[in-house]
């Protein structure tokens, strides 16, 4: 199932919202309903593609009419001015699949844009760039892959798919150690255990139940510097909690094996791209 399919139920709700009752009342009013032409959808500044499918998707619920021609596929770099999809076929579903399209394709680039950025920065230290579960309800599909395409790592879908044992779960297990050995006697071999450390001292603990990673949560760089030695490659690392564009090369270091960053899903600035009728 691609992109576009998992995610038209997305799709065909913001499709809803914009056009309500009533339609696109504005082009119904101005453009003849035989008037065809072409449109482009061009890159304003520079920017990572992702979402192009869920754009021609839109176009394709408007009217199964209109032509969509990829012209910078996703995963791909688009230069400032660079025409990244061509549109044909009547006017008025153009139009009205414009902004909707348009939503989603702005808000999917920047966030690839960002973790592109992002990704290349970490990768001679040999860490990943990893999402969180900080995204927008009901599009975390779309989020994701767009972190995807920006050359980042999914960390988890959902509560459903890996084992993250965080604070609250600790407190109502009686303790670090009591959570890890209930996770694995309820869940075996199935699940690999990831722990939330906010301390050296529950570093130790996390090294003591033999917990697979050791997430060290809103850590300073120093701080991470001691508890990656008290780890000493005992389980994969990742450094969560403050973490930005702005502060980021500070903590790739030795030993740190992934930063996970919620930033790219809740706060990575839109895109700049517009469709032009010609």
């Amino acid at each position: 199932m691609d992109i576009a399919d998992m995610a038209e139920g997305a799709i065909r709700l913001a499709l809803a919202e914009d056009l309500g009752t009533g339609g696109d009342v504005t082009t119904a009013a101005l453009v003849p309903a035989g008037m065809e032409g072409t449109a482009h959808i061009v890159a304003k500044a520079p920017c990572r593609m992702a979402g192009g499918p869920v754009a021609e998707r839109v176009f394709a619920l408007v009217d199964p009419r209109i032509s969509f021609e990829t012209l910078v596929p996703d995963g791909d770099d688009a230069a400032s001015g660079r025409a990244v999809a061509r549109l044909g076929g009547l006017l008025a579903g153009i139009l009205t699949g414009e902004r909707t399209a348009l939503n989603f394709l702005c808000h999917m680039c920047g966030i690839a844009t960002v973790t592109s950025r992002l990704a290349e920065m970490a990768r001679p230290h040999g860490v990943d760039i990893l999402d969180t579960r900080k995204t927008t309800p009901g599009l975390r599909t779309l989020e994701k892959y767009a972190v995807a395409m920006g050359g980042g790592v999914n960390h988890r879908m959902g509560l459903f798919d890996a084992v993250l044992i965080k604070d609250n779960h600790i407190a109502a297990s009686g303790g670090l150690e009591p959570a890890v050995r209930k996770a694995r006697n309820a869940l075996g071999d199935r699940f690999e255990i990831e722990v939330e450390a906010a301390s050296l001292a529950q570093v130790r603990e996390a090294v003591a139940a033999g917990a697979d990673t050791i997430m060290l949560d809103n850590m300073d760089p120093g701080t991470i510097e001691k508890a990656l030695a008290l780890i000493d490659g005992r389980a994969r690392t990742e450094v969560s909690g403050g973490v930005g564009p702005e502060n980021l090369a500070s903590y790739l270091m030795p030993g740190v094996d992934s930063i996970s960053l919620g930033f790219l899903t809740h706060s990575a600035p839109a895109a700049d791209l517009s469709l032009e009728i010609e």
